[in-house]
């Protein structure tokens, strides 16, 4: 099974408002970068489409190391708030709805796919693949903003 690394992020202006995802993919020495954006949305919704959009970029089932620097979406995985999530019906253990389960639900699609594991980085801090993502985000809301 081929190994990927993965770094992603999101932003928001204003949340919600306009908002940006990227993402770097790195396969062997090979980097791909991707981004994009939603002109209504919010951060959370961005940090959860940035991991979907570079998953879905990948062409057969691989092993992923996924970065970010979002602990909604790292502790949803690590601390097994999705499990928890689908064993009561979508609802938190607050018993109120849990947001973005579309997403969610796209993403643990994905993983069913892959072998994925999770890694919270620093945010905008000395981790230049995420100021990278967070730099791609911030640039694709900028393509919104004219």
């Amino acid at each position: 099974m081929d190994s990927v690394e993965i770094y992603t992020d999101g932003a928001c202006s204003g949340n919600p408002g306009p908002g940006g995802w990227g993402a770097i993919l790195i396969y062997k020495s090979i980097e791909k970068e991707l981004s994009g954006n939603e002109s209504h949305t919010t951060n959370n919704r961005m940090e959860l489409t940035g991991p979907i959009k570079a998953l879905e970029t990948l062409k057969r089932p691989c092993e992923v190391v996924i970065y970010t620097d979002s602990a909604y979406v790292c502790k949803a995985f690590t601390d097994n708030w999705v499990n928890k999530w689908q064993k009561n019906n979508w609802q938190t253990s607050k018993k109120t709805p849990v947001e973005n389960q579309d997403l969610w639900i796209r993403l643990i699609e994905l993983l069913n796919i892959h072998s994925v594991s999770w890694v919270k980085v620093k945010g905008h801090s000395d981790n230049e693949k995420n100021n990278r993502c967070d730099l791609l985000a911030r640039n694709a809301i900028k393509v919104l903003k004219g």
